[in-house]
């Protein structure tokens, strides 16, 4: 079977490479049935646990475009992006307890 593969709405209708675990999207005139919204629900639930750190390191790092031009070093500065994440989250969860 796979690995499930847990994509949002915009990969609809493109075959995965595991499990699909693809949002449904609603086409034309036609509502999503019940049980396809409780699945999109749960699928969004799942990915919302990846997706909260790309979106810090957006927002609060500014993270939405390279200016580099090489592979290596937008490699580099997602590496260093990612270790001020984890710094960030470290000082957050640091300051809750």
């Amino acid at each position: 079977m796979g690995i499930p593969v847990y994509r949002d709405k915009g990969y609809f209708g493109v075959k995965p490479k595991g499990y699909d675990a693809t949002m449904t999207k609603a086409l034309g005139n036609f509502k999503l049935s019940i049980y396809s919204i409780l699945r999109n629900k749960r699928i969004s639930g799942k990915r919302a646990l990846v997706e909260y750190p790309f979106s810090i390191i957006k927002r609060v790092f500014h993270f939405s475009h390279t200016l580099v031009t090489l592979s290596r070093r937008v490699r580099v500065k997602f590496m260093f992006s990612c270790l001020a994440y984890n710094l960030f989250a470290l000082v957050i969860n640091s300051n809750r307890g």
